[in-house]
């Protein structure tokens, strides 16, 4: 287990990002179609073939998903990662025609300092079809990808990941592209919201404070009164080896928002477009019940670990009065 997305046999990961830009793409791969599932509870969402996820609607399984900055604009890097698969020969096949699936999500990044002036056409078409050309077993976190041009309300924001494996012997990861609104650590301290559910000093081992003071408690927003509704986001996938029908997906991708609220504080507010994607591989059965539930209090775990290690493994950007990466302050 390397504590990634790609502990679930069958999955790679790729970055793209363009450090002029201070924005990029990160493409998750699916070796076989993967059953998945969708779940929003941000205000201000973007998301590339969501409809499709509907549990009412025909396909279940997908080829890859796309998470990219640049808001609206980044919405074009699932083309990227599609046309790359569709050079693979990857697709659902309609007769002749395969059509790789590519559901997306996007964070808003447009005002972080990077050269955004990219003409008629955005990069990040291209950056999508590099990101799935980059994918493999191993993979940067911090602000890399998707993560790149990531912010939160106090600190550099970026690309997160983890890992855990249940009793029974399930799987589960996650993957988070960190771009709140709020804050994923307490008060102006080194403490993350998350800390209770750390293994091994994964994001700096320094627990919670001693004590919760009102100061700690009150409302950090990033932009302050000036926050816009299409300024944020917290975007994220999460894959399990489990067998598993659309909608039990669905319950899982519900049941992993938990984690977003151990983790970013406040949350789903309408100023996020906070996304959950789910894909199950199929290797193993799992029970309908006993099974699935011991499977979403895992994952909410480790998608809240997931969230932290986005912003501890984050680095600043090279801009004036650019947020401070929280190794800057308390590495």
């Amino acid at each position: 287990m390397k504590n990634l997305l790609t502990d679930i046999a069958g999955v790679t990961v790729g970055h793209a990002d363009d450090a002029r830009l201070a924005s990029g793409v990160t493409a998750v791969i699916f070796d076989q179609p993967a059953v998945a599932a969708i779940d929003v509870r941000g205000g201000g969402p973007g998301t590339r073939e969501g409809a499709l996820l509907d549990l009412a609607n025909t396909v279940e399984r997908v080829d890859a998903f796309a998470l990219a900055g640049g808001s609206a604009f980044g919405l074009e890097a699932g083309g990227g990662i599609q046309a790359w698969l569709a050079e693979q020969g990857r697709g659902f096949v309609v007769r002749g025609a395969v059509i790789p699936i590519v559901p997306g999500a996007i964070l808003f990044d447009l005002l972080n300092g990077g050269d955004k002036a990219w003409g008629r056409f955005s990069h990040y078409r291209d950056l999508g079809y590099a990101a799935a050309a980059n994918a493999g077993a191993d993979f940067a976190l911090g602000s890399v990808g998707a993560g790149c041009g990531a912010t939160t309300a106090n600190f550099k924001g970026g690309l997160g990941s983890a890992s855990a494996i249940t009793a029974g012997g399930v799987k589960v990861a996650a993957l988070a592209a960190v771009n709140a609104v709020g804050s994923v650590t307490i008060g102006d301290g080194p403490w993350f919201w998350a800390a209770p559910f750390e293994i091994d000093g994964e994001y700096g081992g320094r627990g919670w404070p001693s004590s919760f003071t009102p100061d700690m408690l009150k409302l950090r927003m990033k932009g302050g009164a000036a926050a816009n509704a299409a300024e944020n986001t917290t975007i994220a996938v999460l894959v399990t080896d489990a067998a598993l029908t659309k909608v039990q997906a669905k319950r899982l991708a519900m049941i992993a928002q938990t984690g977003f609220a151990r983790a970013i504080y406040p949350v789903h507010a309408p100023l996020d477009g906070d996304v959950v994607f789910t894909a199950a591989t199929g290797e193993k059965p799992i029970d309908p019940v006993v099974g699935l539930t011991e499977l979403g209090m895992i994952a909410a775990n480790v998608m809240a670990r997931a969230i932290a290690r986005g912003v501890y493994e984050a680095t600043a950007l090279p801009f004036e009065g650019a947020l401070p990466a929280w190794k800057d302050r308390f590495a």
